[in-house]
């Protein structure tokens, strides 16, 4: 018993030496690195760029983009939100890689992934009533909302618990909710076409490394933004756990699960929202009429529209 009062005491002693050190070396990591701590934010901080593509095959994404004033649309829906720095919201080539990333202060968009949401978009409606406009306004939007989702919790000084991926997928599915019952079900079913492919595979083999990857496993992905749509609006979701894309097991526990993102929203994000412009955004139609046809050579490329 001895021996273990003298050891904590020895514990003790360390532990106050290192608190001093450790105290000082924290306040710098604090006022350096969350620059929300030490600028005022304000709306309107979304700065857009459309970059001319250097690969011919991207003229007509870029072209389109332009046309259909995507990134303008983008900029309007994520205008609200308080910001130190203004980020930039850019499309551009990346040389044959397919993917969207955040570093601040971009977010970078590549006209590879914008082509690869197009070439694997239905050609018709499907089956389950998705059409292929709102195939590809969900993808985009999901990704965007995504990498905006990483953006707000750097700029915003937004403590994470957990995975970062995982808080940004719901960061991008809780704005989709927002737009209304209408939107947010059709953006959501967009979002999730994503990962088609994996819906159709029952069973799936994957190396032990696969695990190791920062993104969750697709299917994971896949059923936790069901589980947040469901969650949030039972009645427009239900007919997800009707046919079997959400698991009834999952979806008993889906309400607790929106209600803990709609409490972490409320208390880390909306503080830094300006309430005049969220009624703006609030208050549009972002997506095409459902009922309007879209000709074959443009149903795979539609953008956001008002």
């Amino acid at each position: 018993m001895q021996r273990t009062h003298k050891f904590a005491a020895r514990i003790r002693r360390a532990a106050r030496l290192v608190a001093l050190p450790i105290a000082a070396g924290f306040l710098p990591l604090v006022t350096n690195n969350t620059p929300a701590a030490a600028q005022e934010g304000r709306p309107n901080r979304i700065i857009i760029e459309y970059v001319k593509p250097t690969n011919s095959a991207h003229q007509p994404i870029y072209d389109l983009l332009k046309e259909r004033k995507v990134l303008e649309k983008l900029q309007e829906i994520f205008s609200p939100f308080k910001l130190p720095i203004d980020i930039t919201l850019k499309a551009v080539g990346c040389d044959g890689v397919v993917n969207a990333w955040y570093r601040r202060p971009t977010l970078t968009i590549c006209y590879e992934y914008l082509d690869d949401i197009r070439n694997t978009t239905p050609k018709e409606t499907t089956p389950t009533g998705l059409t292929p406009q709102d195939a590809v306004i969900g993808q985009l939007f999901y990704v965007v909302a995504h990498e905006m989702g990483h953006a707000m919790f750097d700029l915003l000084g937004v403590p994470i618990f957990a995975a970062e991926e995982q808080a940004a997928d719901a960061f991008a599915a809780y704005m989709m909710l927002q737009l209304g019952k209408d939107q947010a079900r059709r953006l959501i079913g967009g979002a999730a076409y994503s990962y088609k492919d994996y819906v159709e595979k029952t069973k799936v083999t994957v190396p032990q490394t696969a695990f190791a990857e920062v993104h969750g496993a697709p299917m994971q992905r896949f059923y936790n933004l069901l589980c947040i749509g469901y969650g949030a609006q039972p009645d427009t979701f239900a007919d997800l756990v009707e046919k079997g894309y959400l698991p009834k097991n999952r979806a008993g526990n889906c309400r607790r699960e929106f209600g803990e993102l709609n409490f972490a929203f409320r208390a880390a994000i909306v503080p830094h929202l300006d309430p005049a412009l969220v009624k703006e955004v609030l208050d549009k139609a972002w997506l095409p009429d459902p009922a309007r046809p879209a000709s074959p050579d443009t149903s795979q490329s539609e953008a956001p529209a008002k």
